[in-house]
């Protein structure tokens, strides 16, 4: 007999079997996870907000359809508002401190109880598509029998994906590649229950929406809310001047309510499918988002730290064999209670581990004594400038506390100030609020067994490894027509396009760049720059003002070099957050070596013929590898500048290098 076979005969508590009478089967499962969405980023939010929305104009009518055939969560939270650990609880119904993953770069331990492992024991297929984002982990996802699936954050078009472990190149819009994949999976297991889980790239910086779509809601703004004036407590800004006279509109970053309306469309297919095959009554869907994301409130965008903008995230449910039909729901839910609300739905038993709960008593209108607070805890990470931070959150108000600061607490009454605008930590009128807030944080800290893990708390668990302290790459164009690595590193280049040589200074030959051709450097380990510090030279004479000398990665993870009406510009990315470095010089038309580098104090420097010309701040490490290739000459991949198209180099490039470490 074999294991499904064997499993469902063990099995006499499952609530939904497969009849012959076609009585309904055990429901299927779609789990559908996109990236960065806030709670208000839809179509019929903004509608139910009405004079109040902030972004009218978004259109998502899938998921608008979606709420309209099941529940909308008006209430639903994550525990931990960053990508990786969300993603963990949802899968294991846990906190992270409890399933390991607190922080961005730690791989999901493969012996983690979740609503796949035990799915699969009780006869359930299991699939995987998409954005697992647990660090960089590679391989078949963890207790799941199928996956298509990608490295760390992955790229918005062409990413490459790993079909259960292998890697596999693929051409398109990643969130449409994820759905080909997912709607195949529905398809070669139609005729059995499963689980599928989706994970989608949007909408993640750098916002890339598809190019069909690159002028939606052009000319459109958002609406100003009270909390754009003020500032976080955490992050003081010298610059800033709080307000109360703010515009009736604002600017807003519409690519990302472009990816979001792409995502729409993907999600479209998705039912499209289901509805062919006739499984859309078998099928529940839950279709949420790992965290919040702040779009200009407080002074902040991101996510990480305690205000609602982070915090709150959506949360859609629909299965047909239970009334729904546009219902919206308000209890208090959270991301730790989808895998046991799962397992509920399947007839399987709820492991104790697990710390969510299970929504059948929202869903069937018979819930009693559900909870109305919740803990909240996010863990520093040395590589951004946000405190770690704890905080309740009741149906009312808010306490936030940051551990090393604890001057920073905050008070918030959510009823009269659902901005959290005004901090009543001082104010004598609500000292009795204070107390009570203070208790249900210690009892609520201590009904979750509530801890920092030792490998959350030291600062150095969270940086970049040590580099190699060498030279990785040198090239010299005086000799072979390829560009032939001398570091002894085996890191060789390719030529795309016509190869020019050229003279050089006095005794040197150069390749000659003139538009119409670049270098193409492949990847390699020892060419990773997710390593504390980094340096790359080239001697070069530019005769256009304006183009790429070189670029590695892309908008998530990448840097490059290039020139904007003459004056040379450093730019870093990491984890989509951009670093620049503009050297007041110009450059064009004379022989220079410049040296840029980041450093493993948090700096960016250039040097020209070896004397520091500028320095600057780096914002964040690139903590993983870009997955793109390196271009000499070009960007060929998704632009590292942050500009939509930055032309090809023309001139003259006498050498070229890289040293993974420090600056030498």
């Amino acid at each position: 007999m074999c294991r499904r076979c064997a499993t469902l005969a063990g099995i006499a508590v499952l609530a939904l079997v497969c009849r012959a009478d076609g009585a309904p089967r055990r429901p299927n499962f779609i789990v559908m996870i996109a990236d960065d969405q806030r709670w208000d980023a839809f179509g019929v939010v903004q509608r139910e907000q009405g004079v109040n929305a902030r972004f009218p104009f978004v259109a998502t009518p899938n998921l608008d359809r979606l709420a309209g055939e099941g529940f909308r969560f008006r209430n639903m939270f994550c525990v931990n508002s960053l990508c990786s650990p969300s993603r963990a609880s949802i899968l294991t119904g846990c906190y992270g401190y409890r399933n390991g993953v607190v922080n961005n770069h730690t791989d999901f331990p493969a012996n983690n109880v979740t609503c796949a492992t035990l799915l699969r024991q009780a006869g359930y297929t299991t699939g995987f598509v998409g954005k697992w984002h647990m660090g960089e982990q590679t391989g078949p996802r963890p207790g799941f029998d199928y996956s298509a699936s990608y490295v760390g954050q992955g790229i918005y078009f062409n990413c490459p994906f790993q079909m259960n472990g292998q890697p596999t190149k693929t051409t398109g819009w990643v969130d449409d590649v994820s759905i080909g994949y997912a709607t195949d999976f529905i398809r070669q297991n139609a005729d059995q229950p499963f689980l599928l889980m989706v994970g989608f790239k949007t909408s993640h910086e750098p916002f890339q929406p598809r190019e069909k779509d690159s002028n939606l809601y052009r000319g459109e703004r958002a609406r100003s809310v009270p909390n754009l004036g003020v500032q976080a407590i955490y992050a003081r800004d010298e610059y800033f001047r709080p307000t109360t006279d703010l515009p009736p509109k604002v600017p807003v970053d519409l690519d990302y309510f472009r990816t979001l309306t792409d995502l729409d469309q993907a999600v479209g297919r998705l039912l499209t499918t289901l509805d062919d095959l006739r499984l859309a009554d078998d099928t529940m869907i839950f279709y949420c988002a790992d965290n919040g994301f702040y779009l200009g409130e407080h002074n902040l965008v991101d996510k990480r730290s305690a205000y609602d903008e982070s915090l709150r995230i959506p949360m859609l449910v629909r299965y047909p064999r239970i009334a729904g039909g546009g219902k919206t729901i308000d209890g208090m839910a959270l991301n730790i209670d989808v895998a046991p609300t799962i397992l509920d739905y399947a007839g399987v038993p709820i492991p104790p581990s697990m710390q969510g709960r299970s929504w059948r008593p929202l869903l069937e209108g018979n819930a009693e004594n559900w909870r109305e607070s919740f803990f909240y805890a996010y863990y520093y990470e040395a590589t951004f400038d946000i405190p770690m931070v704890t905080a309740v959150r009741t149906t009312k108000a808010k306490l936030i506390r940051y551990p090393a600061q604890p001057e920073w607490t905050e008070v918030f009454d959510l009823e009269a100030d659902p901005y959290e605008v005004h901090n009543l930590v001082d104010d004598p009128g609500s000292a009795e609020l204070r107390k009570k807030l203070e208790l249900e944080y210690f009892t609520q800290a201590k009904a979750i067994g509530f801890q920092v893990p030792s490998y959350a708390d030291d600062p150095k668990n969270d940086l970049p490894p040590p580099g190699l302290d060498k030279w990785v790459l040198e090239y010299n164009f005086d000799q072979s027509p390829e560009p032939i690595d001398r570091s002894g590193s085996n890191n060789n280049g390719k030529n795309v396009g016509p190869a020019h040589t050229g003279p050089g200074r006095p005794g040197h030959a150069a390749r000659n760049f003139a538009s119409d051709g670049y270098i193409e450097v492949p990847n390699s380990k020892t060419l990773a720059p997710a390593v504390m510090g980094w340096t790359v030279e080239v001697t070069f004479k530019a005769e256009k003002p304006d183009g790429v000398v070189f670029a590695r990665g892309g908008a998530s993870n990448g840097y490059c070099l290039y020139l904007d009406k003459g004056r040379p510009i450093w730019t870093v990315v990491g984890q989509g957050h951009r670093s620049s470095l503009y050297i007041p010089l110009i450059v064009t038309n004379k022989w220079l070596t410049l040296t840029a580098s980041m450093t493993d104090d948090h700096r960016m420097r250039v040097l020209f013929n070896g004397q520091e010309t500028s320095v600057g701040r780096l914002g964040n490490y690139i903590l993983s590898d870009p997955m793109e290739s390196m271009q000499i000459g070009y960007d060929a991949g998704s632009p590292v500048a942050p500009l939509k198209q930055v032309p090809a180099f023309v001139g003259l490039i006498e050498s070229f290098r890289i040293h993974n470490g420090p600056l030498p």
